[in-house]
């Protein structure tokens, strides 16, 4: 067993420090957000913060860490409120990484990442077409949290892009055969596996496994 006690955490070295707490909270959704300027440039950057706000509305919310330097996807939204959400799969995971490189802000990630652009409903921002799971938003809110210097950005859902074969019938949708993938930390990725499905919690009903899958070792 392992202790450490904040002074040790603030005493590890700086990349040590980041890997640590970044992988501490487990595993994290993984997707590439997509935006354009007001130039017209399209932006794609891989992003692990995404979380749950609200289903009426449909909120989600994401960190972008202090713009002390050049930040491409918050300036676009601040310029222009659209973007999309593309699940990151199994088979482009290496493209999907290659987009935290700092590229120049007039060269498109998609092109230097080898990724398609396409744009689904006239919607204004792009999406991944090598994606199977994504949404279009709209930027509503940005947050400055004080403690740290990072931008907590509020969305609301407007479009929703899925094959029927990963939707299923209660409306949950499909990750794993979707093919989607979790990271932890900044650069491990992991697969996902259903383990199953429990019955809504009550105070006075005993859980059950609606549908559970075998796991094998």
């Amino acid at each position: 067993m392992v202790s450490l006690t904040k002074n040790d955490i603030n005493n590890l070295a700086q990349r040590d420090r980041i890997r640590l707490i970044n992988s501490i909270a487990g595993v994290k959704p993984v997707n590439l957000l997509g935006t354009k300027s007001k130039a017209g440039i399209s932006n794609l950057s891989i992003i692990s913060s995404v979380f749950h706000l609200g289903a009426d509305p449909a909120l989600f919310g994401f960190i972008i860490r202090p713009d002390i330097s050049r930040r491409d996807t918050l300036n676009n939204l601040r310029e222009t409120p659209y973007l999309t959400l593309n699940h990151v799969n199994e088979e482009i995971i290496t493209q999907a990484h290659q987009t935290s490189a700092r590229y120049d802000e007039n060269i498109s990630e998609f092109d230097a990442c080898e990724l398609t652009e396409e744009y689904l409903e006239k919607y204004p921002a792009p999406f991944v077409k090598e994606s199977f799971i994504k949404l279009a938003a709209k930027f509503i809110r940005e947050i400055k949290i004080e403690e740290n210097g990072t931008h907590l950005i509020i969305c609301e859902i407007e479009q929703i892009h899925i094959p029927q074969e990963y939707l299923n019938k209660d409306y949950s949708i499909a990750l794993e055969k979707a093919k989607s993938v979790g990271v932890s930390g900044l650069e491990t990725y992991l697969s996902l596996k259903t383990l199953g499905t429990l019955s809504y919690a009550k105070p006075d009903q005993i859980l059950k496994w609606i549908k559970k899958e075998e796991v094998t070792n």
